[in-house]
């Protein structure tokens, strides 16, 4: 099988033991590409991967392609994306015109960012890692932190203007769905059970053996720091990485909905062909 997922510590941490042989794979044996998680989402339109890590919103764009697990998402609270700005410009958001760092159209933190301020500006896509610099710089007002961003924009002269994550759970109380691993449909519901059954073992090793995996996730991780990888990790695997749960469902459910009515409509697009299956997972 094609696997995919991206270089940020908790893909990596998640997914050591499942590729290095560590547990029981149920047969499957799996080719691995490493991207960044947009790179990802415009792949999946095209079926790139059977398995894939994926951006909650862009895993909307193809759900009649690909299902979601239950197992390996990054779900949770106080775990949101954050909208910053130059620590000199407190005075941003009263101008109009703002050009606006993105990591990715089809990223969560994209949609969160045009949910929660809609029109605010032209977005500029790039690579989550060049958006600190971005802004530092000048050539964008704001920029969208994910990944390790979050712990490290104050070093580069950038504060807060809203933390994207709160926003959400103040707004509609519940947790924040971000990335998820989707499978394609057309595998059939055994091989995504035992994708699934396969994966929640490599994470449940990962969590009872973190040293295992720390060589692999410093070889990936674009913050050198092994302290900001930690963090990393212990922000975004948690209970729901495990198990997505009935609240991690209605969760994706709820984030759909602000999706389909204020994003998609707002933009006068169409609801996606066939409506959406609720995540229900292998």
């Amino acid at each position: 099988m094609t696997l995919a997922f991206s270089s940020c510590p908790n893909d990596t941490f998640m997914f050591h033991a499942l590729v290095h042989g560590l547990v029981d794979t149920e047969g499957l044996t799996f080719d691995v590409d490493i991207h960044d998680v947009e790179e990802l989402n415009l792949r999946a339109q095209g079926e790139t991967y059977d398995v894939s890590k994926l951006s909650y919103h862009g895993w909307f764009a193809v759900h009649e392609l690909y299902d979601m697990l239950p197992v390996g998402s990054a779900l949770g609270w106080d775990c949101g994306p954050l909208l910053v700005r130059r620590a000199d410009d407190p005075g941003v958001l009263r101008r109009k015109d703002l050009k606006v760092a993105i990591p990715g159209r089809y990223t969560t933190g994209a949609l969160l960012c045009t949910l929660a301020y809609p029109g605010l500006g032209e977005m500029l896509p790039m690579l989550f890692s060049e958006i600190e610099g971005a802004v530092a710089r000048g050539e964008a007002d704001l920029g969208v932190l994910i990944h390790e961003g979050r712990f490290t924009y104050r070093d580069k002269g950038l504060e807060l203007v809203r933390d994207l994550g709160s926003w959400w759970q103040e707004s509609y109380g519940c947790p924040i769905p971000l990335g998820g691993i989707a499978v394609r449909r057309s595998l059939g519901p055994e091989i995504a059970a035992s994708m699934n059954r396969a994966l929640h073992r490599s994470i449940s090793y990962a969590l009872a053996h973190p040293e295992a995996s720390r060589e692999y996730v410093a070889s990936y991780a674009r913050e050198l720091s092994a302290s900001i990888q930690q963090q990393h990790i212990d922000m975004f695997v948690n209970r729901y990485s495990l198990e997505l749960g009935e609240e991690g469902r209605r969760a994706v459910d709820t984030l759909y909905e602000r999706y389909e009515r204020d994003y998609l409509h707002g933009k006068g697009q169409q609801t996606l062909p066939g409506g959406r299956e609720r995540c229900t997972g292998a």
